[in-house]
């Protein structure tokens, strides 16, 4: 008999399998990324066809077998509908899905991406801050977790912009969307975190395309 496992977590990625069922990626607290199926979750009267969608956070019951898992009963929190209406705010959405599923693994403890991600999507819904901003804190702080944190950078940089990256390496992840900068040290942030993207998490991201596209 096929063992029931509770976990708490977000879909990060969904995708078509066969005629009716889907195929989902969770990054979940308990068990770092998972893969998980679930039966007829495609049909238009199916009661797994929201919860097996990108950005849905909660608890998933789901059975284990040999080589993935297979989800049986999910209870939402949060569906982040504020994204599905915003087509910008969706496209950096999908990147931090994307970033996240890059760089976790199954059985690894990925509690603190994962409150980096719902974080991070929160504050996309919120709007307080810029979205280029949230990115910006959500690709230093990755690297960070992802024990790849290369440092200061060498060139010279606004003493507001070095502030900044300390306080975004090193403050916890409830507290990180809670400060503004000005344009030019935005511009800065943004130049830092592109390079410590490309150098620590050197992956090819069709969300990224999209949204440089926009």
């Amino acid at each position: 008999m096929q063992d029931r496992v509770e976990v708490t977590g977000i879909v990060i990625k969904a995708e078509p399998m066969g005629e009716y069922d889907r195929r989902v990626v969770l990054l979940t607290k308990e068990r770092g990324k998972i893969a998980a199926f679930a039966r007829g979750a495609r049909r238009t009267n199916s009661r797994f066809m929201a919860p097996t969608s990108p950005f849905a956070f909660g608890i998933f019951q789901v059975y284990e077998g040999r080589s993935s898992y297979t989800v049986c009963e999910a209870s939402i929190s949060n569906y982040f509908e504020e994204l599905r209406g915003d087509l910008e705010g969706a496209c950096y959405g999908m990147y931090f899905l994307e970033l996240c599923d890059y760089c976790t693994r199954e059985n690894n403890d990925e509690r603190e991406i994962l409150k980096l991600l719902y974080q991070s999507l929160r504050a996309l819904t919120h709007g307080t801050i810029p979205k280029r901003l949230v990115r910006c804190i959500f690709e230093i702080r990755l690297v960070v977790l992802n024990g790849e944190f290369p440092g200061m950078p060498a060139e010279k940089l606004d003493p507001s912009t070095l502030y900044a990256l300390e306080f975004i390496a090193g403050t916890p992840v409830e507290k990180l969307y809670t400060f503004a900068v000005k344009e030019e040290v935005l511009l800065e942030l943004e130049r830092t975190a592109g390079k410590y993207r490309r150098d620590c998490l050197p992956g090819k991201f069709h969300s990224l395309e999209v949204l440089q596209s926009l």
